[in-house]
């Protein structure tokens, strides 16, 4: 008898560690995208921005899930 295994997918991350903050320059954990343009933030920025950015943004992409305490 052999035993049955289930492979995880690999997670795939959009955004790279090349992917740079327009704000500051630091890594970045999200995506949005205004008037056909696409805007990357650090966690930092990107929370700071969020509320104004989600009432004009047509995608919010997010990864700040990568970053742990």
């Amino acid at each position: 008898m052999t035993a049955a295994t289930t492979a995880e997918a690999p997670v795939s991350h959009r955004l790279t560690a090349l992917d740079r903050c327009d704000a500051c320059g630091a890594q970045a954990y999200i995506a949005a995208e205004v008037g056909g343009s696409e805007l990357l933030y650090c966690a930092h920025h990107g929370r700071k921005f969020e509320e104004k950015l989600r009432a004009v943004a047509t995608s919010w992409h997010d990864e700040t899930d990568r970053l742990q305490d």
